[in-house]
């Protein structure tokens, strides 16, 4: 079984519908990348499956993006800092609009992740977006245990990130 497979199986097709994702950005020309677990799947030692699609789009695009995608098949709803977009598949896309995130596309690098061809966030700014997500205190418990978790496979893979941890986090990360 191929990695695009796997990743089809545990998300009822959604290799197809993160295709399309890029396919339509790429199309446009339109500065993005991806964050959350899709980028730590690159810069880690091992992948793990995930359903949740995190990505960044040039602020001054978003619009033009929404639109594409909604052209494209994907439904959306906006939020304060996101716009929600649902395909086919159990993939969930979430289109981050935070300030924090405005830089990300520019410093990113092209990757294949689950066979399928992307951009992803540097690996300082995965790890930052990490830090971020894991410090808001707003979000799930178990959502930040997952945080906890990446940002321990992106140091197991990196061990020199370790120095940009906060003391706090650095503890909880390499005991």
């Amino acid at each position: 079984m191929t990695m695009r497979q796997f990743y089809d199986w545990q998300t009822a097709g959604g290799g197809d519908d993160v295709s399309l994702l890029v396919a339509t950005l790429e199309r446009r020309e339109i500065p993005w990348c991806m964050i959350g677990g899709l980028a730590v799947n690159y810069w880690a030692k091992e992948p793990m499956a995930t359903a949740d699609v995190d990505v960044v789009i040039a602020l001054e695009r978003v619009d033009e993006a929404v639109k594409a995608l909604r052209a494209a098949g994907f439904t959306a709803k906006k939020f304060k800092w996101s716009v929600n977009l649902k395909g086919r598949s159990k993939v969930s896309v979430q289109i981050s609009t935070e300030e924090v995130y405005r830089e990300f596309p520019a410093r990113s690098t092209p990757a294949d992740i689950h066979g399928i061809l992307m951009r992803v966030a540097s690996l300082q700014d995965t790890l930052r977006g990490k830090i971020l997500a894991w410090q808001d205190t707003e979000r799930r418990a178990s959502k930040r245990q997952k945080d906890l978790l990446d940002m321990m496979r992106l140091v197991e893979a990196h061990p020199k990130l370790r120095k940009q941890l906060p003391p706090d986090l650095a503890q909880k990360i390499t005991g």
